[in-house]
């Protein structure tokens, strides 16, 4: 087939926002495009491909099995074509130019406010992209595209990624001051009352890493899951509704400052999580991202 027929990778990009999105307007909005401008190179494409790629009714959007198929396939043609822009950019000076990280919501206020000050001052080229979201929803971000690498906790399910490691984050018990128990300087797993007990909600790889810490399958069951931030869980400990269970990482950036709550450390095997920067398997600027990721460890 001649190039001249060939889809367009603006083309791709629309039928994929259209995908993520699911309207033609947010779709368009994300773009940064016209509505009438997004449809008509949907249109566009259909037509060069012959055939429908989605089905079109006033209240919904809806793809068909072969539209499906080419998302899926226009995301790997995009990420292959911005990797190709990444290894003409990393052959370059490193730490240079955009960077889009994904990082986690019990990592982004406590790491990057320490951090970031030191990078614009000592990378000023680097034009760091920041985008905050729960660890599956990065880690998807991270395969489609959307990010070049995530700032996460691990273990976490990855897929296909290579990894550097920042730091280990130790997970204390977090009470109310003048708790009845009285907590030990190091709290075992036994001591933990799992009817007291609150978490982030699922999405939160923390509360994965608090659950197998414990080892004690009658928390999963038992222990209160809310779809707040770390800030709110410890309001409410405060407040004497219950206990958590935070991350040193927190407690040193002073999530505990106006507070009357007492951390003290889990005593566990494996209580801690380990923070790591992760990109896409073969990526060309993984060089640059273990650079990124002594960075962020000296932070």
């Amino acid at each position: 087939m001649s190039a001249t027929y060939l889809p367009t990778l603006k083309q791709l990009q629309y039928l994929i926002a259209l995908h993520e999105h699911g309207h033609f307007g947010r779709a368009a909005e994300s773009c940064f495009v016209s509505q009438s401008t997004l449809s008509a190179g949907i249109r566009e494409l259909e037509s060069l491909l012959g055939v429908t790629l989605v089905e079109r009714t006033r209240r919904v959007v809806r793809f068909t099995p072969l539209g499906e198929q080419v998302v899926a396939k226009a995301h790997r043609l995009l990420r292959e074509a911005e990797e190709l822009s990444d290894l003409v950019q990393s052959a370059g000076q490193p730490l240079c130019g955009e960077l889009r990280m994904s990082v986690i919501p019990t990592i982004a206020p406590f790491l990057l406010p320490r951090i970031l000050p030191r990078l614009r001052k000592e990378r000023p080229k680097l034009k760091l992209f920041l985008r905050e979201e729960p660890s599956a929803d990065a880690i998807e971000s991270l395969h489609h595209g959307r990010a070049d690498c995530v700032l996460l906790a691990l273990p976490f399910p990855t897929g296909e990624v290579e990894s550097e490691k920042i730091c280990d984050d130790p997970l204390y018990v977090a009470f109310p001051k003048d708790d009845p128990r009285d907590p030990p300087k190091e709290v075992p797993p036994s001591m933990i009352d799992e009817a007291r007990l609150m978490l982030l909600e699922d999405g939160h790889c923390l509360k994965e890493h608090a659950l197998a810490a414990c080892n004690r399958p009658e928390m999963r069951a038992s222990a209160t899951m809310i779809g707040t931030s770390l800030h709110t869980l410890v309001q409410m400990v405060d407040n004497g509704l219950g206990l958590t269970m935070l991350p040193k990482m927190a407690l040193d950036a002073g999530i505990l400052h106006d507070t009357q709550v007492v951390a003290r450390p889990l005593k566990s095997d494996n209580a801690s999580r380990e923070i790591a920067l992760v990109w896409r398997k073969g990526s060309p600027r993984a060089d640059e991202f273990i650079l990124l990721a002594n960075e962020l460890r000296e932070g």
